[in-house]
């Protein structure tokens, strides 16, 4: 009991440290997914404000009368500077995306203090522009004109940052600043403007309206970060048992796991141990093809798998000309020992079928059950784990198949199976006392089935 709690112990230490490395590789690898997000962000700008660059050439062409008389003769000059400012904003949002890729590559985190830079620089872009068209229409006037609606548009895009603090900040920025642009040229308007264009609480709103966007944008991404990452554990998790427990588990074994949260954790279990061995195998192997072993083998495992599965087993490991299936474990069905015989027998009476058919050679196999307590839990790393039954029932399980060649067996079962199984062990089964086994003092008692 001592050695089987230091076991539990162990496995249950080295859980944790695997989940914690799962955690911190979740983490890089969500990184690597919100850089893509901020990367997205940063060419759909490009995109928009390229767009409004190319409006900006063209505009000249469609200045005429009281739009020229609104520039005061300058609109050609305010056109050169939005142009020289809208420029200058994709040259940074170019080199802000090749930076992207370049973290993205090398793996590297973005530095916080960068993000809020970058988020700065932006939203003040629709304030510079604001300041130009102050220079040279009614300053009132240039809130009405479109820089003031990039604001939100920067609001909106920072969702993508999938960062609250980040999109509150930029909020928080673009309120800051229209607000005090709007003050500043609310109180320098001519009094032909209507009165609401100069109305301090008026812009103040549009400003708390600015930062409430802020607000909503950042819920919203935060909301996305939350599912995003829910995803990429569910699909970690996912891959870690079907990589745990072999390709080969049913979907509808991982689909309990993940519901049940259960089968990673070390614990002790009752479980029935299956070891199946291919008869002669390495005489078959030396005189043939690689290939043709391997087709040979998936011609029997195919089967053998789907009928494991079947019976509420798993596939535990391959061993070459054979394997071990564990029934019990990570949950348990309650009649493990019967689902196990059950399995063995209709294994048995389908290599016949098999063969009978002419779709596999003519093939034996020696199966061995043995039931009892074992300590169950995954052993490995982040990047590969293995499933695996530590205990005397294992050792125990294999000498038993290999008895089959000394009694001229296919399936053998320990006395713990035969009273667990009474129901699925056939009336013709062989009582054949206690059999001494290789590598223990006692005699075991065995019972020959088939």
């Amino acid at each position: 009991m001592a050695t089987v709690a230091i076991q539990l112990r162990r496995l249950g230490w080295r859980a944790r440290r695997r989940r914690a490395e799962a955690e911190s590789f979740l983490e890089a690898e969500f990184e690597r997914e919100a850089l893509g997000a901020e990367r997205l962000r940063v060419l759909v700008l490009i995109i928009v404000i390229g767009a409004g660059l190319s409006l900006s050439v063209i505009s000249p062409a469609f200045i005429s009368g009281d739009i020229a008389r609104a520039f005061h003769g300058g609109a050609r000059s305010f056109v050169q500077w939005r142009v020289g400012v809208l420029l200058v904003l994709v040259a940074y949002l170019v080199a802000e995306r090749v930076r992207l890729s370049h973290f993205i590559k090398s793996g590297r985190r973005i530095p916080p203090l960068y993000r809020y830079f970058s988020a700065l620089v932006e939203t003040s872009c629709p304030t510079v522009e604001l300041l130009v068209a102050a220079a040279y229409i009614d300053p009132v006037a240039a809130l009405s004109m479109p820089p003031v609606f990039i604001y939100p548009l920067f609001i909106a895009l920072s969702a993508l940052r999938l960062n609250f603090r980040l999109s509150v900040f930029t909020g928080a920025v673009a309120a800051f600043e229209y607000t005090l642009v709007a003050l500043v040229f609310a109180g320098r308007g001519g009094q032909e403007m209507n009165p609401l264009l100069m109305s301090a609480p008026v812009h103040v709103l549009k400003g708390v309206a600015l930062l409430a966007l802020g607000v909503v944008t950042g819920l919203v991404g935060l909301q996305i970060r939350r599912r995003m990452l829910d995803s990429f554990r569910l699909a970690g998790e996912r891959e870690r048992v079907v990589d745990t427990f072999g390709r080969h588990v049913s979907p509808a074994v991982v689909d309990k796991l993940l519901e049940r949260g259960a089968g990673l954790r070390s614990e002790k279990r009752n479980v029935c141990v299956m070891f199946l061995d291919i008869r002669d195998f390495t005489s078959f192997a030396e005189r043939r093809h690689p290939e043709e072993v391997v087709e040979y083998l998936e011609s029997l495992f195919g089967f053998m798998i789907e009928i494991v599965n079947r019976h509420h087993g798993i596939i535990n490991k391959f061993l070459g000309d054979g394997f071990m299936a564990v029934f019990g474990a990570p949950f348990s069905e309650g009649r493990d020992s019967a689902n196990a015989v059950g399995a063995a027998r209709e294994i048995l009476a389908r290599v016949e079928e098999e063969v009978a058919r002419g779709n596999v050679l003519p093939t034996r196999v020696g199966i061995g059950l043995h039931a009892g307590e074992a300590v169950t839990g995954s052993i490995g790393s982040t990047l590969r784990q293995e499933y695996t039954v530590i205990g005397d029932v294992v050792n125990l399980a294999a000498r038993i198949e290999q008895l089959n060649k000394q009694i001229g067996s296919q399936l053998l079962v320990s006395e713990a199976v035969w009273n667990e199984a009474r129901g699925e062990v056939p009336e013709g089964a062989t009582p054949m006392g206690h059999v001494p086994v290789k590598g223990r003092e006692a005699p075991t008692r065995i019972y020959k089935v088939a």
